[in-house]
């Protein structure tokens, strides 16, 4: 994977694809003290292996709202790298309608790759291929088709 920032940050899914679908803001909770809200550059996004049937039904219903259809929870990678995407500056409030506060990175210029099965972690994180790392099996409730809309 030459060429891809050192950096990485988890998403959960489905707000990991929004990104790659004009999702400007990734929204965080984080303490002043938080050393990732002075993070600015290119980073690499990746999915997290976690995604509850209630995020998913709130982040796809929250996306119909503002004109975004979301893939159904079968078609949504988890688990690795599926990007990277600009981070150029942490607020605490925004016009963006992805805004859910407190606190939000604004992205821009987001590139989509081919997924890389990858461990996440917390926070921003350097990011290594591992050898090995499981690929997330669909769950039981991704295959009820009011999820694969």
């Amino acid at each position: 994977m030459v060429n891809f920032p050192l950096k990485a940050i988890s998403v959960r899914q489905p707000w990991a694809w929004a990104i790659f679908a004009g999702k400007d803001i990734e929204n965080r909770d984080w303490k002043p003290r938080n050393a990732g809200r002075k993070f600015r550059g290119r980073v690499c996004i990746h999915a997290a292996k976690g995604m509850t049937k209630d995020e998913y039904l709130f982040a796809r219903d929250f996306m119909r709202k503002i004109g975004v259809i979301c893939p159904g929870a079968l078609h949504l990678r988890r688990g690795g790298l599926i990007g990277t995407v600009e981070v150029v500056d942490f607020v605490e409030k925004s016009d963006s309608p992805w805004w859910m506060g407190p606190g939000g990175l604004v992205l821009q210029n987001p590139v989509s790759c081919q997924y890389t099965p990858l461990r996440g972690n917390l926070g921003f994180f350097n990011w290594l291929v591992a050898e090995e790392v499981e690929v997330p099996s669909p769950l039981a409730w991704m295959n009820d088709d009011l999820m694969n809309c």
